[in-house]
């Protein structure tokens, strides 16, 4: 038996189980896709902001964060926008810049995860049916019913945890692969911004 086989003998589930892994996979693509655009400048660019802006060119420190359309220029932007004598507003705006940031890496990761979630419990739900409906048949009738039939049942009733579980496995492979990029991005926009800090210190 082929795999549209063995799909359509798991029923009804395995309809919304196939809608998880489609939403899955165009998730994933999107996010590699975008993951793989994002380019983090250097902490020299953040060293060069910090000096402009502790010399009180804010001009020349926008235009300097402005020279990076990536996401370390849209902080340092937002930063550059304090004066360096308002130290508390300007780390306030700082770590909320860099949370828009990792909000906007973290997009549709939390589906991810749910898909991931919910793929196996459709799964089981598919079993749990296909085994009342093999359970129906032997009280239909009278408790005397082939074990071959019974076997069958039980079987095409297994297979929706299968692909539930297909489905599942590379949906959180995916997931955590995912969250360890946001990671990494998001310790190097710490990491850039604490650059940008020292310089803004050091140069008073």
């Amino acid at each position: 038996m082929d795999v549209l086989g063995f799909f359509t003998k798991g029923g009804f589930v395995m309809w919304p189980i196939l809608f998880c892994s489609v939403v899955m996979l165009a998730l994933a693509a999107e996010r590699l896709w975008r993951y793989s655009r994002v380019r983090l400048a250097g902490e020299d660019l953040a060293e060069q902001v910090g000096r402009s802006l502790a010399q009180g060119d804010m001009a020349g420190a926008q235009a300097l964060a402005g020279e990076d359309p990536g996401p370390l220029g849209r902080v340092l932007a937002a930063a550059a926008q304090i004066k360096p004598s308002d130290r508390e507003t300007m780390e306030t705006v700082l770590i909320d810049a860099q949370q828009n940031e990792v909000r906007e890496m973290e997009r549709y990761l939390p589906l991810l995860a749910a898909i991931g979630n919910i793929a196996p419990l459709l799964g089981l739900l598919g079993t749990v049916t296909g085994m009342i409906r093999a359970f129906m048949v032997i009280q239909e009738t009278g408790g005397k019913v082939n074990a071959a039939v019974l076997a069958g049942g039980i079987w095409e009733a297994m297979l929706t945890t299968a692909f539930g579980l297909i489905v599942a496995l590379p949906t959180m492979a995916v997931h955590s692969y995912l969250s360890g990029r946001v990671d990494r991005f998001h310790d190097l926009l710490e990491t850039r911004s604490v650059a940008f800090i020292k310089a803004l210190n050091g140069s008073r």
